[in-house]
């Protein structure tokens, strides 16, 4: 079952899945650690995290990571390009920003791409999209995917930060564009949408 929470001053989505058959259970991003945050989890039944899962390393994303795996466990897990994030308030972009502290963690799981995690009865499949930060990534899980500030409905992330590249941002929406089948699309802020939908409609997606 999934369950999301906008978080934190830019309405994050942060995502907590349980699996139904195991009831194994993992987070995806976590922007503010708050009370409001963890009521949210304590109501839903859980005690302990597999995974902190972090689609890229900017602030609105990883800023409650180290309070959220105190209280909850989890491997905190992340793509090598953003490792660093986790404490460097000037590359996760904390130091630019009025958000909360940035308390510093470090990765449990580096992710790299076509890495399979084991979760439920099921995997975990890591797709690396660099183009919004050098370290982002895509997560599938079954028919889901999870995908940070890549990719939103009916629009694309930004490239302007640093770390960014509108080049490899294209590079990773091909990728993306060409992958077989259908899934559900849970981004980073707003709505959630299919790939079938985005496919058809998404100018970016669409570009050449």
């Amino acid at each position: 079952m999934l369950h999301c929470i906008p978080v934190g001053s830019l309405s994050t989505n942060c995502y907590i899945l349980i699996d139904d058959e195991t009831g194994e259970a993992l987070a995806v991003d976590c922007a503010v650690f708050d009370g409001e945050y963890q009521s949210f989890i304590r109501g839903l039944g859980i005690r302990e995290l597999k995974y902190i899962l972090l689609t890229h390393g900017h602030f609105d994303h990883i800023s409650g990571v180290r309070a959220l795996k105190e209280a909850f466990g989890g491997k905190v897990c992340i793509h090598a390009e953003d490792s660093e994030c986790l404490f460097d308030e000037t590359k996760s972009l904390n130091a630019y920003v009025d958000y909360a502290p940035l308390l510093p963690s470090k990765a449990d799981i580096i992710l790299t791409d076509g890495l399979s995690l084991d979760f439920g009865n099921g995997e975990i499949k890591v797709m690396h999209t660099p183009g919004h930060t050098k370290g982002s990534v895509c997560f599938f899980i079954g028919n889901m995917m999870f995908s940070g500030d890549t990719l939103f409905k009916l629009s694309m992330g930004r490239t302007d930060m640093p770390g960014g590249s509108t080049r490899q941002m294209f590079s990773s929406l091909r990728a993306i564009g060409q992958l077989e089948g259908d899934y559900e699309i849970y981004s980073g802020h707003g709505e959630k949408t299919n790939l079938s939908f985005e496919k058809a409609n998404n100018r970016y997606l669409r570009a050449k």
